[in-house]
């Protein structure tokens, strides 16, 4: 802006150089022209008239004939000195002008170097935004893939689901079915060993007619002795001469019925009072409080004699604990206990041990620390899950702890794997299911 104003200037002060008289018509025709050449650009300037044309009027008077007589070359030397002027003043914006060509050039060349630095800039923008262009493709195609993605993991997600939703209703039909299965097979096992037991008890009745009629006189002085002396356990029958494994008759303290037990006389040195036998599932072991506490079962079958008896057993003298154990496999093992008694009923028959010893494990499998016993309907162990409904029968389950000789019978084949079935931890495992079990117990002092 400043450039064209100087330009401005000095155009219009070159036009109005002179002095203040009027010009002829001829002379505006006589002007001159000064063109200069810079780059491409064209400048063109008037220059002032070679003959001066203008008078200067003085301050002071003049004498008409010295005028008239000097006139020719006064105005002659004027003319030339206001050439002079004219040209000096000339050269001096020649110079001048020279000088804003030479500033308007810098100019010229920094506006160049700006128009290319703004063009480098505008190429790198261009690349720049086809760049951010190409990665917003790439977003959108990414996003698209994904929401395929979503949308096909959606849809296997769901037809799994109902995959799901049908495997677990099949599988609630199959357990309905199998549990209705066990319920039948049951109770054909039942009546099925009903019908034994009552062999065995004819036979056992036949079998004991004959020994009547060729012992006669030996039975007759047992039986004496018997009654004369009534067996608080087997030990004392033992003691007394009974030496025979089978089923004796026992009175117990404070109990005024006679109560019929199964005595071991083989193992140990015998005198072992039976409390609790299993060896072929016969028999349902998932029962209430009221039936663990009276007992169930036969003696000379699968049984268990009863909380209540048991604890008024243990309470008429010391007792030892042993317990005879048989895998599938036809291994035998054993774990023995110094000291064995329960509580009473308002004490949960709480079981008390001490002194392990066998070859059923290292560890004990029962709580030697005490725990109380449990059932179906009498939830008294340390465990929130209810130990005697999820791994059945009535045990001293403490926190559902290593063992359950009261567990679900299963058969061979499918005694692998079973949490719920009769468990002895550290003979064979926390899921095997074992073949047979006796529990018995003898005084300490045999």
């Amino acid at each position: 802006m400043t450039l064209f104003l100087e330009l401005a200037f000095l155009a219009a002060l070159l036009a109005h150089i002179g002095c203040n008289s009027q010009r002829r018509p001829a002379e505006a025709s006589a002007r001159r022209y000064n063109r200069i050449q810079h780059g491409q650009c064209t400048y063109t300037f008037i220059l002032p008239e070679q003959d001066g044309n203008c008078r200067e009027s003085s301050p002071e008077p003049y004498n008409t004939n010295a005028l008239q007589r000097d006139a020719p070359h006064v105005e002659q030397d004027f003319s030339s000195q206001k050439l002079q002027r004219l040209e000096h003043v000339m050269e001096n914006y020649t110079q001048w002008l020279q000088k804003v060509l030479n500033q308007t050039s810098r100019l010229e060349i920094q506006l160049l170097e700006n128009s290319l630095s703004t063009y480098k800039l505008e190429k790198q923008l261009l690349q720049q935004t086809h760049e951010i262009l190409k990665i917003h493709e790439k977003n959108s195609l990414l996003e698209h893939k994904i929401l395929e993605m979503e949308e096909r993991h959606k849809g296997e997600l769901d037809t799994l689901k109902e995959e799901k939703e049908n495997l677990q209703g099949l599988v609630s039909r199959q357990s309905y079915i199998i549990q209705e299965l066990e319920r039948q097979l049951s109770k054909a096992t039942t009546n099925n060993s009903i019908l034994q037991k009552q062999h065995l008890e004819l036979m056992d009745t036949v079998h004991s007619l004959v020994s009547l009629c060729s012992k006669e006189g030996v039975l007759l002085k047992n039986a004496k002795k018997e009654e004369d002396k009534p067996f608080r356990d087997c030990a004392d029958a033992y003691q007394a001469g009974f030496n025979k494994s089978g089923v004796y008759t026992i009175y117990i303290n404070n109990i005024s019925e006679p109560k019929k037990v199964f005595c071991n006389m083989e193992i140990a040195g015998g005198g072992w009072t039976v409390i609790q036998h299993r060896e072929d599932g016969s028999l349902d072991f998932q029962k209430n409080w009221k039936e663990y506490k009276m007992g169930f079962g036969s003696p000379s079958g699968e049984y268990w004699l009863g909380n209540e008896f048991i604890f008024t057993i243990t309470s008429q003298r010391h007792y030892s604990l042993r317990i005879e154990l048989m895998d599938w496999e036809g291994n035998r093992a054993y774990s023995q206990y110094d000291r064995f008694y329960i509580g009473n009923e308002k004490q949960n028959y709480r079981l008390y041990l001490k002194g392990h010893s066998g070859t059923a494990g290292k560890q004990s499998s029962l709580i030697l620390h005490g725990a109380d016993f449990s059932t179906k309907d009498a939830d008294n162990d340390n465990c929130m899950c209810k130990c005697a409904l999820m791994l059945t029968g009535g045990w001293w389950f403490d926190a559902c702890g290593p063992s359950n000789l009261n567990g679900m019978f299963y058969s061979a084949g499918q005694h692998h794997g079973k949490i719920n079935g009769i468990k002895w931890h550290y003979f064979k495992g926390p899921s095997y299911s074992l073949r047979s079990t006796a529990m018995m117990i003898r005084p300490l002092d045999f």
